[in-house]
């Protein structure tokens, strides 16, 4: 491996940190107080079904027109989707880093947030699953 090569991939990872994060980190930023959105670009039914608690719900095809409303353009914004199999919230990233948002697409999505058993909201009230011990230590 060549000095070339060591750089790059060091450039390949920290790109994919400053545009990616994950469940774990967005529960640290905000217990460490860092303000942010987290937007679920999920479907209606996907979203009663269970979200990340305080996610705003816009549908991708509803970014353009809501999030000048909606979304402060001067807090980061996390998107999510359902999860590792879905690349909706890459294109909803795509979205709002069109619109001129500082975005994070959430790996993992809401699958990983909840395998983590970290708290989601339903129309039942907020709950949490027991932790996946494949994703988290309990």
């Amino acid at each position: 491996m060549t000095s070339t090569d060591s750089a790059d991939r060091v450039a390949h990872f920290a790109s994919k940190l400053t545009f990616e994060t994950d469940p774990s980190d967005v529960v640290a930023d905000r217990a460490a107080g860092v303000r942010l959105t987290v937007v679920d670009v999920r479907s209606a039914e996907g979203y009663a079904q269970g979200h990340v608690p305080g996610a705003l719900h816009i549908p991708l095809d509803d970014i353009a027109d809501r999030a000048a409303a909606e979304v402060p353009i001067d807090l980061p914004v996390v998107v999510y989707c359902w999860g590792p199999g879905c690349n909706g919230s890459t294109h909803g990233a795509l979205r709002f880093a069109r619109l001129g948002y500082d975005v994070k697409e959430m790996i993992g999505g809401y699958e990983y947030w909840v395998r983590e058993g970290l708290r989601v909201q339903t129309a039942d009230g907020s709950q949490r699953s027991p932790i996946d011990p494949l994703t988290a230590v309990a």
